[in-house]
C-alpha cells in the first residue's frame, strides 16, 4: 500500500491538475477501488503532517500548497503567462525545434504575438531556418529552469500521451493556468 501511495503522490505532483480516481487508476494500471483506498490514506497522511502541502478533494484530487503558504508560491513562481501564450509555449516545447510557420498553423495568427512575448521573457529562442524563409523556434535553458524540468521533454510527451488539438478556445482567456495546462489541451 505504501508503494501505491507513493505512486499516487507522484501522479498528483507531476500532473498538477485535478484528477478523478478512475484517471489515476488508469495512469497507474490499478483498480479504482484500490487507488481510492490508498488515496484516502494519503490524504490522511498529509493532514497529519501539518506541512505546507495538502491533497484537495473538492472536485477530484489535486496536490497543492495550503492556502496559508500561497504568498510564498506567488513570490517564488510568478507565472504571468496567459493561458493561450502558455499553450503556445507548450506546443513549442513538445514539438521543438518547430518552424514558426507550422506553429502559426497549429496555434493561429496570435502565435506571432505569443512568440514575441516568450522571446522577451527568454523562454524560447528563434533562429532563421536553412532556407531563410521562416524561423526555427525552441525552448531555452531558462524554460527548463523556470518550469523545473529535468530530462527529455519527449519522455514527458510519451508519459502523458499528448496528442490532441491545440487551437485556442475564446473562453480560455479567463481560465487559470492550472486549468489550461492539461494533457487534453496541450497538443
Amino acid at each position: 500500500m505504501e508503494q501505491l501511495k507513493s505512486r499516487i503522490e507522484a501522479v498528483l505532483f507531476v500532473t498538477a491538475k485535478v484528477l478523478q480516481i478512475n484517471e489515476i487508476a488508469e495512469i497507474l494500471g490499478e483498480e479504482p477501488e484500490i487507488v481510492e483506498e490508498a488515496l484516502l490514506e494519503l490524504i490522511m497522511d498529509y493532514a497529519s503532517r501539518e506541512g505546507a502541502l495538502e491533497i484537495d478533494d473538492e472536485n477530484g484530487y489535486i496536490l497543492q500548497v495550503k492556502q496559508e503558504h500561497l504568498d510564498i508560491v506567488e513570490k517564488l513562481c510568478p507565472v504571468e503567462l496567459k493561458p493561450p501564450v502558455l499553450k503556445t509555449l507548450t506546443v513549442i516545447a513538445l514539438k521543438e525545434p518547430i518552424r514558426q510557420t507550422l506553429l502559426k498553423d497549429l496555434r493561429g495568427s496570435n502565435a506571432y504575438e505569443h512568440v514575441q512575448e516568450l522571446l522577451d521573457k527568454g523562454l524560447i529562442s528563434r533562429h532563421k531556418d536553412k532556407n531563410g524563409r521562416s524561423f526555427n523556434i525552441k525552448t531555452t535553458p531558462k524554460f527548463a529552469e523556470y518550469f523545473k524540468l529535468k530530462g527529455d521533454i519527449r519522455a514527458l510527451v510519451k508519459t502523458l500521451n499528448i496528442d490532441n488539438g491545440v487551437k485556442d478556445d475564446p473562453e480560455e482567456e479567463n481560465q487559470s493556468v492550472s486549468e489550461v495546462v492539461n494533457e487534453e489541451e496541450l497538443v
